[in-house]
């Protein structure tokens, strides 16, 4: 009889927990946490910050300061592989070395040696990653 008794006991409680999971509506009808709408902005402003930051590098190497000084190509190949952090750090440099150059703060020596760590860094991060 004891046997008995356990083994209905083990039904009876997994009926109970299958009904309460398979019949739950609160469990079923959950709304995601994040909205497909909150996704797709996030996406979307990510690729802009990102295409952003690649176009300031560009135009640092072909426009700015760095002109004719390293080779545009390369160099624009190689930010493109860059992470978006990496790629935003070097956005943020390249405005630093335009605004302190446009303000006479670096002389042509200095210049020259910013373009080149700048270029070595990028075929660094590349050749590492």
């Amino acid at each position: 009889m004891h046997l008995d008794l356990w083994q209905s006991t083990r039904i009876v409680v997994g009926c109970v927990f299958i009904s309460l999971f398979a019949f739950s509506p609160s469990i079923n009808a959950q709304s995601p946490v994040v909205s497909q709408a909150e996704i797709h902005k996030t996406l979307v402003n990510t690729s802009q910050n990102r295409q952003k930051n690649l176009e300031k590098v560009k135009q640092f190497i072909s426009t700015g300061p760095a002109a004719g000084k390293v080779d545009a190509v390369r160099v624009n190949a190689a930010a493109a592989t860059l992470s978006d952090a990496e790629l935003a750090r070097l956005a943020a440099r390249a405005d630093k070395v335009q605004s302190d150059f446009a303000a006479g703060r670096l002389s042509e020596r200095d210049l020259l040696f910013l373009i080149l760590g700048f270029a070595a860094l990028i075929l660094i991060i590349v050749a590492v990653g």
